[in-house]
């Protein structure tokens, strides 16, 4: 018996509606995802704690890409709305898309830490913080509407079957873990008092807010590996995904632990930073584990023809997250074997961002990747 699915029938209406630029019609938000992972690398090299010669100046040259991005991504995603509502809105209705709204506020707050980071030698300081201000502002204020919006939607709309649990569903719920790890830049430019307290502290609601919400999706992820075995073949870069809030909340904490003593009094601001080489440590260690585990997954699916898709660029950010933890634990801890972990993960990410870079390109330059979704051939089902 042959089984095929089901087809919306094309009217007139939604015939005219694809001839309005049809290139942005499946323009979808998982394009964010491309101006996360170039942000990271300039702000992660920017916080290397190693002197390499011209490095910084890449960073920078990085940071402005990921700006351009930004600004690009955010008008086609401007007219994706405008031109095709009806798409914009199945986008939002589809569990395995809706997830990927969360990198809106990511990809704010990522080009927003890396002006301030690596930015402010060509803009300048002063500049610069007003962009991040902006830029951190919008961000935290979408991450964490897209935070209580996306699972709203989960629960009431999407309503996934038992046993599919994927890491995509941890995007809205990291966002706020990136604000509560960029948030710390803001707080130095705060005069002291209440105001730098109050951004300290709110930096750390969050994170304790996107760390708990983790601990509730992680689990029902890794059963579904274990009861249902590996994630379809497009879907294996995925897993990288899980690192972003593991290297984001190891991050935080160290950011936190950096600008504690000039914001909040004795003793909390000593306890901060104890609490960052408490918690980042194994943290960290078990992000090592994520890592070899979805590096296995991965390269399992490769040899089993895994193709280039878009969810490629999950190589990219949440390594970087591991970056900027480890190169936080150095710090602290003041173990080369740190620094040599931020190195080499650094490298990791260099690789992955290069890769996924060049794959996207190619990709638009044939049109595949603007192309809609290919029908999916119809299932035999024999009986046994």
């Amino acid at each position: 018996m042959a089984i095929f699915p089901q087809t919306r029938a094309e009217t007139p209406a939604s015939r005219a509606v694809a001839l309005r630029l049809p290139s942005l019609r499946h323009f979808g938000p998982n394009w964010y995802a491309t101006v996360m992972g170039t942000a990271v690398v300039a702000t992660a090299g920017a916080t290397l704690p190693v002197g390499v010669p011209g490095l910084r100046s890449a960073c920078v040259a990085v940071w402005a890409l990921s700006a351009v991005l930004l600004a690009v991504v955010l008008t086609a995603r401007a007219g994706h709305w405008l031109l095709h509502p009806d798409q914009a809105r199945t986008h939002l209705m589809d569990p395995a898309v809706a997830p990927f709204h969360g990198c809106l506020s990511m990809a704010l707050l990522a080009v927003g830490a890396g002006t301030l980071v690596a930015g402010q030698d060509v803009i300048g300081h002063r500049a610069a913080v007003a962009v991040d201000v902006l830029l951190f502002t919008a961000g935290t204020v979408t991450g964490l509407v897209a935070a209580v919006a996306i699972p709203y939607l989960m629960v009431v709309r999407h309503r996934p079957a038992p046993g599919t649990a994927s890491p995509v569903w941890l995007l809205p719920l990291v966002a706020p873990m990136v604000s509560a790890a960029v948030g710390p830049l803001l707080v130095p430019e705060l005069p002291p008092g209440q105001g730098r307290e109050a951004l300290l502290l709110a930096c750390y609601a969050m994170f304790g807010l996107s760390l708990l919400a983790t601990l509730v999706i992680v689990p029902p992820i890794f059963a579904r590996l274990v009861h249902q075995g590996p994630l379809p073949l497009a879907l294996t870069p995925t897993m990288f995904l899980v690192l972003g809030p593991l290297g984001q909340s190891t991050t935080a904490v160290n950011q936190l632990a950096d600008v504690a003593p000039g914001a909040i009094p004795a003793p909390y601001a000593s306890a901060f930073g104890a609490f960052a080489v408490l918690y980042g440590v194994p943290v960290m260690g078990f992000a090592l584990l994520w890592l070899a585990l979805s590096a296995s997954l991965v390269v399992r699916a490769v040899r089993r023809g895994m193709r280039f898709t878009m969810t490629w660029w999950g190589f990219t950010f949440p390594v970087g997250t591991c970056v900027t933890g480890a190169a936080g634990l150095a710090r602290h801890t003041g173990l080369h074997a740190f620094t040599w972990l931020a190195v080499a993960l650094y490298a990791l990410l260099v690789t992955a961002w290069a890769v996924a870079g060049v794959r996207t390109l190619g990709g638009l330059f044939s049109g595949e990747l603007l192309a809609g979704p290919r029908p999916l051939r119809p299932v035999t089902v024999r009986a046994t």
